[in-house]
């Protein structure tokens, strides 16, 4: 089945292969955001594992998909090699803090509320919080099979896929995040289910932005790939992580973290 998918993929336009890959992954929110239709809460131990979860996944994901491939293709020794890598790790981190800053969102424990003061209601705030996070993760994806056009030997389309299928998997619980605590506020099945899913549309815009610069800017990919796994480090650190820190799961939390990697790295070795 993975190798039919591959094989498919192969003979399609690398930024149509970027847009499926990408609403994959939303597809995938939206199936975790339709639990609402099933349950009203969910234990907060059994989101905190969620949550740390997915943050190994995309701490696994930066180094196996990203930032591994973004050092071998540069061009170089020593720190010439590492300097494109790590130049934009830095602007994909700097980006995503200036985001975090600027963007009125409000976190999961509807207790901090950070960006600009906006008249916003929280559950629009809840909703950009979980799209600064598929941000990157679009762009990710977008910016691997974009590298596929442009015909760098690093860069594959089994590498992409396996991307895609990490992320997704992580999205999963992020639909959960978001519709859950929506419906415990209130909000009907419906609505919250919408407001979910809706957190996720931003990754196959993302993606496709990112195939298409790298299709057009080979240079920058290192530079891009980098910069996708600055930006999705700084989500992990600054958010998913404390997030999973607000009661007495640290240790379900750093569980899920460890299985997350685990899944991530064994994902990239095996198929990417």
């Amino acid at each position: 089945m993975f190798e039919e998918l591959i094989a498919y993929l192969e003979k399609t336009d690398p930024v149509w292969a970027a847009l499926l890959a990408t609403t994959f992954t939303w597809f995938v929110t939206a199936a975790g955001a339709s639990f609402v239709f099933f349950f009203k809460t969910m234990n907060r131990t059994v989101l905190d594992g969620m949550l740390g979860f997915t943050g190994g996944v995309m701490v696994a994901a930066s180094y196996w998909s990203l930032l591994s491939p973004a050092i071998e293709m540069s061009k170089g020794e020593g720190f010439e090699k590492v300097m494109p890598a790590a130049i934009g790790f830095l602007l994909g981190a700097l980006f995503l803090f200036a985001l975090d800053k600027t963007l009125p969102h409000l976190h999961i424990n509807f207790k901090e509320t950070e960006g600009m003061k906006s008249p916003w209601q929280r559950t629009t705030l809840l909703v950009l919080a979980i799209t600064l996070h598929n941000i990157p993760e679009g762009l990710a994806v977008g910016v691997l099979f974009g590298g596929v056009a442009a015909g760098i030997p690093e860069a594959s389309i089994a590498g992409a896929v396996t991307l895609a299928i990490g992320i997704g998997i992580q999205n999963f619980p992020e639909g959960i995040a978001v519709s859950m605590p929506l419906r415990r506020m209130g909000m009907s099945r419906r609505k919250s289910f919408m407001y979910g899913q809706s957190s996720a549309l931003v990754e196959p815009i993302a993606g496709v932005l990112g195939a298409i610069a790298v299709t057009f800017f080979t240079p920058i990919l290192p530079y891009a790939l980098a910069f996708a796994a600055g930006a999705m480090i700084f989500v992990v650190v600054e958010e998913v992580i404390p997030e999973t820190q607000q009661d007495k799961n640290t240790d379900i939390a750093t569980l899920g973290f460890i299985g997350g990697f685990i899944v991530m790295m064994s994902l990239d070795v095996a198929l990417g």
